[in-house]
């Protein structure tokens, strides 16, 4: 029986030798309770040695930020921001929670620029647009100078209709009663 331990991370160039062009996958419901269904992508990708982020811009409460990102695996990067709770569209926020949720945008943007991860998962997107953590254009500048191989997921109940119509694929959830 073999087992492996290790695999080398891909270096940049090796990503871009493949041709592959990446693509914006939007996956949205009404409920906030898809997570699993973009996660089983994401591990599945990490598994095969290709650098992954999670950054989940709305969920808070074990004060991660951007200098403690959960690390699943080699290749799995999972971020949060330094928050105590996790925010939501009722809820008021303050000044320091959207700096919080702002450095860790930013943090993850230089990040990407690397171009040595093969896929990037934004959570909650839609929410953190409405709520005016993030800046639609900032959204769609990042997926136009994204390298390109990068494959970019969004996730969020109501995505804006400008990242619609970029997206590559969208996939709906609905609950069946």
């Amino acid at each position: 029986m073999v087992a492996q331990l290790s695999v080398p991370v891909s270096e940049p160039t090796a990503l871009s030798s493949y041709g592959v062009e990446g693509v914006v996958q939007v996956v949205t419901c009404p409920q906030r309770h898809f997570l699993t269904t973009v996660m089983a992508q994401a591990l599945r990708l990490a598994g095969q040695g290709s650098g992954v982020i999670i950054l989940q811009l709305l969920k808070g409460g074990i004060q991660m930020g951007a200098a403690h990102p959960v690390q699943l695996g080699q290749h799995l990067t999972w971020f949060r921001p330094a928050l105590a709770r996790s925010l939501g569209v009722e809820d008021p926020i303050t000044p320091e929670e959207a700096a919080a949720v702002q450095e860790l945008w930013q943090h993850v943007r230089v990040m990407v620029q690397q171009g040595s991860y093969r896929l990037l998962v934004l959570d909650e997107l839609s929410l953190a647009i409405q709520l005016g953590l993030v800046e639609e254009a900032d959204v769609l500048d990042l997926l136009e100078r994204r390298p390109r191989t990068l494959d970019v997921i969004l996730t969020g109940p109501e995505m804006p209709e400008s990242l619609l119509a970029i997206a590559d694929q969208i996939t709906q959830l609905r609950r069946l009663i």
